[in-house]
Parts: C-alpha cells; sequence; structure tokens
C-alpha cells in the first residue's frame, strides 16, 4: 500500500509538469489605441500523450498471441509466440513493451504538436520567444525543447506500465496487483481532471457573485 501510495504521488506530479516557452507580443499602434505588448508562455507537459502510448503498445502485442491461438498451429512461430507474448513476464515481452510505449509517445507528440504551424501562428500575430528569432528557428527551438522533454515522459510512461509486471515478477505478487500502470495513469488522469473542474466552476460563481 506504502508503494502504490508513492507511485500515485510519484505520478500526479508528473501529470502536472510542464515546461513553460515565454512568448511576448510585440505592440502594434492602430489608431490612438495601442495593442499586444503581452506576455504569455507555452506550456509543454511533460506527458503530452497520456495513456493512449500504453493502450497502443499492449494492443498491438495482444495481436501476435491472439494470431496464434486461432490458427491453433503448432509451428516453431507459434511456439515462440505463445512461450514468449502469453504470460506477459519474459524479458523479450516486456522489452518490446518499454520500445513501443516510447515510440508511440513521440508518434503521438508528433502529431499532435506541430512546431512550424505553431512557430507561423506566433509570427502572424507579432509573437516571439525572448532570444529567438522568428520563423524556422522558432519552430527549431519549439522541436528542440518538444523532443527533449518527451524523452522523460516517454520513460516514465514505460515505467508506470512495467510496474505490475515486475512486481509479479520479482516480489510474486498475484494476477489480481491493483497498481497497474494503465490503471494508475487513467484513475489520476480522471482525479485531475474532475478537481480541474470542480475549480473552474467555483471561480465562475465567485465570479458571477462579484458581478452582481
Amino acid at each position: 500500500m506504502a508503494v502504490g501510495v508513492l507511485i500515485v504521488a510519484a505520478v500526479v506530479f508528473v501529470e502536472q509538469s510542464q515546461r513553460r516557452i515565454p512568448v511576448q507580443y510585440a505592440k502594434k499602434q492602430v489608431g490612438r489605441r495601442q495593442y499586444g505588448g503581452t506576455t504569455t508562455y507555452i506550456p509543454i507537459k511533460v506527458n503530452q500523450s497520456g495513456v493512449i502510448p500504453v493502450i497502443f503498445a499492449s494492443s498491438l502485442l495482444y495481436i501476435p498471441s491472439l494470431v496464434a491461438n486461432f490458427t491453433n498451429s503448432q509451428a516453431p512461430w507459434a511456439v515462440w509466440i505463445s512461450t514468449n507474448f502469453v504470460q506477459g513476464d519474459h524479458p523479450i515481452y516486456i522489452t518490446l513493451y518499454a520500445l513501443m510505449i516510447i515510440f508511440f509517445a513521440y508518434f503521438y507528440v508528433a502529431i499532435t504538436f506541430n512546431p512550424e504551424e505553431t512557430a507561423e501562428n506566433m509570427r502572424k500575430y507579432g509573437g516571439f520567444i525572448p532570444g529567438i528569432r522568428a520563423g524556422k528557428p522558432t519552430s527549431d527551438y519549439l522541436a528542440y525543447v518538444l523532443n527533449r522533454i518527451t524523452a522523460p515522459g516517454s520513460l516514465y510512461l514505460a515505467l508506470v506500465a512495467i510496474i505490475p509486471i515486475v512486481a509479479l515478477v520479482l516480489f510474486g505478487a498475484s494476477q489480481n496487483f491493483p497498481f497497474g500502470g494503465t490503471a494508475i495513469l487513467i484513475v489520476v488522469g480522471v482525479g485531475l481532471d474532475t478537481a480541474k473542474q470542480i475549480e473552474s466552476q467555483l471561480q465562475q460563481r465567485s465570479y458571477e457573485g462579484f458581478l452582481r
């Protein structure tokens, strides 16, 4: 139970962690009014992909054993799959599982965050990162930061996902180990979203009372 509490606390800490890239907007004079001149930031979470890489990796690793069961063959490839991909505690399975999680973490971030588009939108509205020129240098910098921050995020996902496997192998835990990687990520994600929704509702009601 103590280990489970520590794992949940670590997951909450990483899920809330983010890299904030400062962005400044230049001042514009339109008539007698002045626009812009504000400072904001681009939040890049350590775990941008959430639980999706874990789900993709586990689903794809289940396909070989499913094919072997359907064919019901005694061929060498079917025997090898039944030996290494059914129990889930084989070193080959654990290694492939971790590598696929890391791959899908990078893949998901690559298709959901476009540094070129973000840099173009910033340039269009007069925004820039301090010390970085607008245009391609900005997109290169965003890609560099994104790749570096995705590395610990993907390793964190892989580590959380193999925790129940390690517990089964090293400590002889039962198959009903209550702190599975996917379950922890889903529960913590739902809990954080619920807390944010409650906080936003409380703030909205406070502003409504102030306006009245």
